[in-house]
């Protein structure tokens, strides 16, 4: 049995976890609640893991943190941007 499925699935999940709340983030433009730290750091390890799949040629880590990274991004963005 091919494993890597299971790569696929946990790349697709993971990075979907962090959709609703860029959504969320958009529609109310509230950031309130969110730890700009928590972000932070979820931003830097996702970026990292990122670059670890290109070095380690791993298609579900490259797919998962691309999608993450940038969900992230996005979200750290929207918090500082209303913190003026």
């Amino acid at each position: 049995m091919d494993f890597s499925i299971f790569g696929y699935l946990a790349a697709v999940c993971t990075a979907i976890s962090f959709l609703p709340q860029a959504i969320k983030t958009v529609q109310t433009k509230k950031t309130e609640g969110l730890s700009l730290m928590t972000y932070v750091f979820l931003f830097f390890g996702s970026l990292f893991w990122f670059i670890y799949g290109i070095y380690s040629k791993d298609v579900p880590l490259v797919a998962t943190n691309t999608l993450t990274t940038g969900f992230t991004f996005f979200i750290v963005f929207i918090i500082l941007k209303n913190r003026k």
